[in-house]
């Protein structure tokens, strides 16, 4: 099969990315081979092919936004058929002893693996998972608008659980890429206000067409005082300047998996009057099951710009330099 290789982690635009051949990979035990039909572009894809995130799998093939169908089934799976249509997210597996995961907090298993980090994702033409860990796909969606949803959906809903919005409360977003853009409409369709800073003319008009009450840009105040907000730009510097956005009691949740450095925050206008700033790790099972449901009930949809999966290294470019709003979506074009 043709797949895309992390051949070496640096700039994307120096070819860190390379195309290659691939045997189609054999399922284990407990996993699903799936036949790729699309897969979203997701920025933790950039930050393992440009080496942000540490090599976890030299040669690793990228992607965590699948949707595709069930090709051959590991000998102990049940549940599924040939045929079937799965999603395949970042989160891969746990061990499903430890004291997290017996919590319920699998999010935070130090055994976790990662689809596209751990083992090799959906930039490719198959690609595997463990069946424990596919999301069931209805038919009446197609190909392409789901993929988003399968990482930066359920991250952004994760990220909005950690930031303890209030009902009808007032939401910041900075950042308004793949993952805001969804988390907004979930906002939205319960009832908060949400305001975007980002840096990006055409994610500001994004945002006001999904609703947003003001759009601006990412180093701006907001309108109004903020009951919480989350940033989703991989940009340390814009924490102190969230933090003070807060009203009292506020929350700041960061969802990125890498931020570059935290400038030294000021206590008294960035973290006084009882203001929390909190991280996102990964999601569980059940946020992912909770969000597409959430999805299907609000018609939460991604804005999407598809490319071919021949073109992926293209599409992590134009994803680097901010060339599109919504989300990219890779379509197999090779069968």
């Amino acid at each position: 099969m043709r797949a895309w290789s992390v051949v070496r982690p640096g700039p994307v635009e120096e070819g860190s990315l390379r195309f290659v051949e691939k045997p189609v990979p054999v399922p284990g035990d407990d996993e699903l081979l799936v036949h790729m039909r699309t897969c979203g572009v997701c920025r933790t894809d950039l930050h393992v092919a440009e080496g942000d995130l540490p090599v976890h799998r030299p040669g690793v093939t990228p992607g965590h936004e699948v949707v595709g169908v069930v090709g051959a089934l590991g000998a102990s799976v049940r549940g599924f058929a040939v045929g079937d249509r799965v999603g395949v997210a970042w989160l891969r597996r746990t061990d499903g002893t430890c004291v997290y995961c017996r919590r319920g907090a699998e999010n935070l298993c130090p055994s976790s693996r990662y689809t596209g980090w751990d083992a090799d994702g959906g930039y490719a033409q198959y690609t595997t998972v463990p069946a424990a860990f596919a999301y069931p796909l209805p038919a009446s969606l197609d190909d392409v608008a789901p993929a988003p949803l399968m990482c930066a959906g359920i991250i952004g809903y994760r990220a909005l659980k950690r930031a303890a919005l209030p009902p009808g409360g007032r939401l910041g977003l900075y950042g308004f890429g793949g993952s805001a853009h969804l988390c907004a409409q979930v906002a939205l369709a319960e009832g908060a206000a949400v305001h975007v800073m980002t840096r990006g003319a055409a994610a500001r008009r994004l945002a006001l067409d999904l609703g947003a009450s003001s759009a601006q840009d990412a180093w701006a105040t907001p309108p109004e005082p903020l009951d919480s907000a989350i940033l989703f730009a991989p940009a340390g510097d814009l924490v102190p300047v969230a933090l003070r956005a807060l009203d009292r009691g506020g929350v700041l949740a960061i969802a990125g998996i890498h931020l570059t450095d935290v400038p030294p925050l000021h206590y008294e206008s960035e973290l006084f009057y009882e203001k929390e700033l909190r991280s996102v790790t990964s999601n569980t099972r059940e946020d992912g099951r909770e969000f597409l449901t959430l999805a299907a009930r609000h018609g939460v949809r991604a804005t999407t710009h598809t490319y071919p999966l021949s073109r992926a290294d293209e599409a992590l470019r134009d994803l680097k330099e901010g060339r599109f709003d919504g989300a990219a979506v890779l379509v197999n074009d090779l069968s």
